[in-house]
């Protein structure tokens, strides 16, 4: 579906006071939090405004967040583990 939010919060629900705590304490992961909402917001503004770039800019662009995604998982998993 166009426009969906895909933020990390949204994405992850279950992890929000883990992504809050991380956030303060950790300065990478907060670095790459705000990367990858900054990403999700770029993508969802160009579905909703018709994708005015080339289909393999807006390939790249989600698969960026794709793997950012997961790397910001991996550390969420780990550090409820933990």
């Amino acid at each position: 579906m166009l426009g969906e939010d895909h933020s990390l919060v949204h994405e992850f629900p279950e992890y929000q006071n883990i992504i809050v705590k991380l956030c303060q304490s950790d300065d990478a992961f907060a670095k790459d939090t705000k990367h990858y909402n900054a990403l999700d917001k770029e993508i969802r503004d160009l579905e909703l405004r018709g994708a005015p770039i080339d289909d393999d800019a807006m390939h790249q662009l989600k698969h960026d967040r794709a793997e950012l995604k997961d790397s910001l998982f991996y550390r969420l998993s780990k550090s409820s583990s933990q």
